[in-house]
């Protein structure tokens, strides 16, 4: 019989889904060193690896795996994450913002509660221009919803490859950045913290932002701080939306809470649904039993 340990803040969520499910020779462990499988919340799990002797399988509940993935830590189990499922979310998260920034919506409760009586000018989101860093699962997500309200969307990777199918107008390499932002009314990364993504945002390539939006919904780190707001005061970028930080919570004296044209929220733009986590788990799980391969299981040198 495999043994699951279940670690998460949903773990009672996770528990009723499981007694729900039929999943075959496997029952629920609650002793660290004797659990096969571990499905966990990757802060949650980072402390207590070296205690899980038997682990063989580690299910994130998360998408990112950074706290798993860091070097000094064991790396002899298979991790996967969770894909695919948060693409309408982020989706709902950047055309939301788009909206209400080009829309004037937030000006417009201001004056509702002044009852004043103004109406600005405002511009469509069709025949503008979206660049999204990363074209994996949510960036081609966002690349169809974004291009059904009339955006021209393009994608920036490592390789310069569209993905199969691609949703995408055009693809750039990533060495090809500044050409991309020049031609940017929104700008989204999706990116992984990776150590070719780190500081991926800087004061160079934010300087070739030519007064777009940004949108940070993959990792803290791709951001450099000093070329965000380099990149405000100079307008190369009008306005940032920021859900993931380095640091989080983020500290009380971070500039960012006041700046006017930073709009700070606290890493909701898309979360884990324990119903879809359990879903991909499940799946998994039989491949494993069966002596498949696991779907979405991360090479710890790449870091994703």
């Amino acid at each position: 019989m495999n043994k699951l340990l279940i670690i998460s803040k949903e773990k009672g969520k996770y528990l009723s889904l499981f007694e729900q499910s039929d999943l075959p020779d496997l029952e629920i462990c609650h002793d660290l060193r004797k659990a096969d499988i571990i499905l966990a919340d990757p802060p949650l799990i980072t402390d207590l690896l070296n205690q899980c002797e038997r682990v063989e399988w580690l299910q994130s509940t998360f998408s990112g795996i950074d706290a798993l993935v860091q070097p000094h830590l064991r790396q002899d189990y298979d991790l996967t994450n969770v894909k695919g499922i948060f693409g309408q979310q982020i989706s709902e998260y950047v055309l939301g913002y788009c909206i209400q920034y080009f829309r004037h919506f937030t000006q417009y409760a201001k004056q509702q509660n002044e009852r004043q009586w103004q109406p600005h000018s405002y511009t469509s989101l069709s025949n503008k221009t979206m660049v999204i860093l990363g074209t994996g699962s949510i960036g081609c997500y966002l690349s169809v919803t974004a291009k059904a309200l009339g955006f021209t969307v393009y994608g920036i990777n490592r390789s310069g490859i569209p993905p199969k199918e691609s949703p995408f107008d055009q693809v750039f390499h990533i060495t090809e950045i500044n050409t991309a932002f020049k031609q940017a009314d929104v700008i989204v990364s999706t990116l992984p913290k990776t150590e070719q993504t780190i500081d991926l945002l800087n004061t160079v390539t934010l300087n070739h932002g030519n007064g777009a939006l940004l949108f940070n919904v993959g990792r803290g780190e791709v951001l450099d701080n000093y070329g965000l707001l380099h990149a405000l005061e100079n307008k190369t970028i009008s306005h940032a939306f920021l859900d993931v930080f380095i640091n989080e919570p983020l500290s009380q004296e971070c500039p960012y809470w006041c700046h006017p044209n930073i709009t700070v929220t606290p890493h909701i733009a898309a979360i884990s649904f324990p119903e879809q986590v359990f879903d991909q788990f499940s799946i998994n799980y039989l491949r494993w039993r069966d002596g498949f391969s696991l779907l979405n299981l991360i090479d710890f040198d790449k870091g994703y």
